[in-house]
């Protein structure tokens, strides 16, 4: 008892380390997020102007870049890696599959259809109109493949879950293509929004699916015990008195409104969902509530030096942030397909909840 205690002891400081490394490491990057790019100011001015030094303030041009332009962008790394990570760590769990990705039930292909919908009805001429279409098109579809995926006895088991959101999915994105033939003004304007990117993000796109992250969070970290009782087997859940099917239908909502606010606002931004799960399993194993904590600290860290990296490497043009997180996530991708050993990297590492 000793022993298990002192080891227990002995992992929550290690926890409470790594995750105050991670917190710095985001804080830093959050800061670069607010002195690179997006305007060209000079790194020196946008830090007086952050400390209220001399007469930064009293700059109109420094204000409207610092406040109107960096830092909405900053909030909304945040928040897209926060949700991405949660939900790419649910998504892992309930699936039992550690390359499951957060585009899986079809809400990156929804939040794509709903944009060109918008665009080709005339009714996305804004960033909220099509911050409304993508995340009315992302819900839609993630709630036909929950549906799909619950028919039958068994409800929504794993495999019911990936075989439906696959199927919905290219269907969806069929569609999508589909109404973009022949119709170069929309997809000029489609184009760059499915590229993914952080790029000319506002304030009010980031208070407007703030509520839904915050719910999102909530669901996830109140799942956490049953989805751990349910990664035992249902047979086990169930004598635990959980029900599978109950946990399955509550874990997919919460993975579709995280990632249907993160496609809403910067388009589908892949493999920070699987990415970040990874690194947090890799950190604090597979007891769920710190896997979740760390997930959403680790993707919130990803996007945010990606979009940093994204202004900066084709400088003084902008990169997609989707394609530096692809940079990064598609050789891990392979790496994990290729090792078994990776794949179940953490799985060993059983903590406390």
């Amino acid at each position: 008892m000793r022993l298990g205690g002192k080891r227990n002891r002995f992992g929550a400081r290690r926890h409470a380390v790594f995750a105050a490394l991670l917190l710095a490491a985001v804080l830093l990057a959050a800061g670069a997020s607010l002195l690179f790019g997006s305007g060209d100011t000079g790194i020196w001015r946008a830090v007086q102007f952050l400390v209220g030094a001399g007469d930064a303030r009293a700059d109109d041009h420094l204000r409207v870049v610092v406040m109107d332009l960096r830092l909405p962008r900053t909030f909304a790394a945040l928040l897209i890696g926060v949700a991405l990570g949660v939900a790419g760590a649910l998504l892992q769990a309930v699936t039992r599959n550690p390359l499951a990705e957060t585009g899986l039930l079809g809400v990156n292909a929804g939040g794509a259809l709903g944009v060109v919908s918008g665009i080709m009805l005339g009714a996305a001429g804004t960033g909220t109109a099509r911050l409304g279409w993508a995340f009315a098109g992302a819900l839609i579809v993630s709630a036909v493949v929950l549906l799909i995926a619950a028919k039958g006895s068994g409800g929504a088991s794993p495999l019911r879950l990936v075989l439906a959101g696959a199927a919905i999915g290219a269907t969806v994105r069929g569609i999508t293509a589909y109404l973009l033939l022949g119709k170069q003004a929309s997809y000029d304007e489609y184009r760059w929004w499915i590229l993914g990117s952080l790029s000319g993000v506002s304030g009010e796109s980031v208070v407007d699916v703030l509520p839904f992250v915050i719910v999102g969070v909530v669901i996830a970290l109140a799942s956490a015990r049953p989805l751990s009782a349910l990664s035992l087997g249902d047979e086990t859940a169930r004598s635990l008195g959980h029900r599978p099917k109950l946990i399955r239908t509550v874990v997919v909502v919460s993975v579709t409104l995280l990632t249907a606010a993160s496609v809403a606002v910067a388009g589908p931004v892949a493999f920070v969902g699987l990415l970040a799960p990874y690194i947090a399993r890799a950190v604090v194993g597979t007891a769920m509530v710190p896997q979740l904590i760390f997930a959403g600290l680790a993707g919130a860290l990803a996007v945010l030096v990606a979009d940093v990296a994204a202004r900066l490497v084709i400088a003084p043009y902008e990169a997609p942030v989707a394609v530096l997180l692809a940079l990064i996530g598609a050789p891990l991708l392979i790496m994990l397909a290729r090792s078994p050993r990776l794949l179940t990297l953490g799985a060993s590492k059983q903590g406390a909840l």
